[in-house]
């Protein structure tokens, strides 16, 4: 496959799942905003800094309040993180690799950025908001499951998985990781109200609250959380998960292209530290320090990938 192409299909998927991903931080915040009358705009600068944008909102706006914040993560077109323009490089991405991806694919690509440029033309009232937010991860749901049932297990496959599950990584590390300070509360707000909250907060942004209830009837802790979206191979939002994808297909293109490179040694590091790292480990080492590591490599493994297919050809 040409680089280029193996290029496309990486970064549609990664957009893709990046428009998801501020989906769900917008609904995250506007859910900490509803149970938190006074103060709910710290929840929004925090937003932002999980999304990696705070220093692009704050050239355009200034003080942070809901009102833009939602806005600017929505429909922004200066902030290339924004779900309308993750969606719009999707389909551009798409566009150019058309000949790679079933016509069920390329139709619920185009689908979802025809209706969500309707669906996002003007700001959204609050009340209509968890309606749009459903919708956004409704339509990536759908190109994924094109994905699923149409597409052969070949490397267009395998180049899609990869920018899907280095994105997915990406994003839970920063929301652990923006929330480090979460994790470890002070003794004054452990148990409390406000506690429980950023608790339920964490793991909804994951799509991992029932998922959790399920394993620990309900047991809600620092270490449990961590544990849950750092090393458990279960979550499909988790760590361990995405990188144990990402691991999985890497090998899928050693075989069928016959080459092993460096982005194959770099995943089989970063696989074996969450397969032999324990949760007790992380927070020895202190929370903070192990997901700025993470972040680092993923970005690494990235940029590797991209010059090992030779992306820029």
């Amino acid at each position: 496959m040409l680089g280029k192409t193996a290029g496309g299909l990486f970064w549609l998927f990664r957009y893709l799942e990046r428009s998801e991903n501020t989906a769900r931080l917008i609904e995250t915040g506007f859910r900490i905003a509803l149970t938190r009358p006074a103060g709910s705009d710290d929840e929004w600068h925090s937003v932002l800094q999980t999304a990696a944008v705070d220093q692009i909102y704050a050239a355009k706006h200034g003080d942070v309040d809901q009102e833009n914040a939602i806005d600017f993560l929505l429909r922004d077109k200066d902030n290339p993180s924004s779900v309308l323009s993750s969606i719009a490089a999707a389909r551009q991405n798409a566009r150019l690799t058309r000949t790679a991806l079933t016509r069920e694919v390329w139709e619920a690509i185009n689908d979802t950025y025809m209706g969500l440029k309707d669906t996002l033309a003007g700001p959204v009232a609050p009340r209509r908001l968890p309606e749009v937010l459903a919708t956004i991860r409704q339509h990536s749901a759908l190109v994924r499951g094109a994905m699923h049932g149409t597409m052969l297990r070949n490397d267009i496959f395998d180049f899609c998985r990869l920018g899907t599950f280095l994105e997915r990584a990406d994003n839970t590390a920063r929301i652990l990781d923006v929330k480090y300070y979460v994790l470890l509360p002070s003794v004054t707000q452990i148990g409390s109200d406000l506690d429980n909250v950023q608790w339920e907060t964490i793991l909804r942004s994951v799509a991992g609250a029932r998922a959790y209830r399920w394993l620990t009837q309900g047991d809600i802790t620092p270490k449990g959380i961590a544990d849950f979206l750092i090393f458990d191979s279960r979550m499909p939002r988790g760590l361990r998960f995405s990188v144990g994808k990402i691991a999985s297909n890497l090998a899928y293109l050693e075989e069928s292209y016959g080459q092993r490179h460096s982005c194959h040694d770099q995943v089989d590091v970063l696989q074996a530290r969450l397969q032999h790292a324990t949760v007790d480990d992380v927070f020895e080492e202190g929370l903070h320090e192990f997901l700025t590591e993470m972040l680092n490599d993923l970005g690494r493994l990235g940029g590797q990938i991209e010059q090992d297919y030779r992306f820029l050809g």
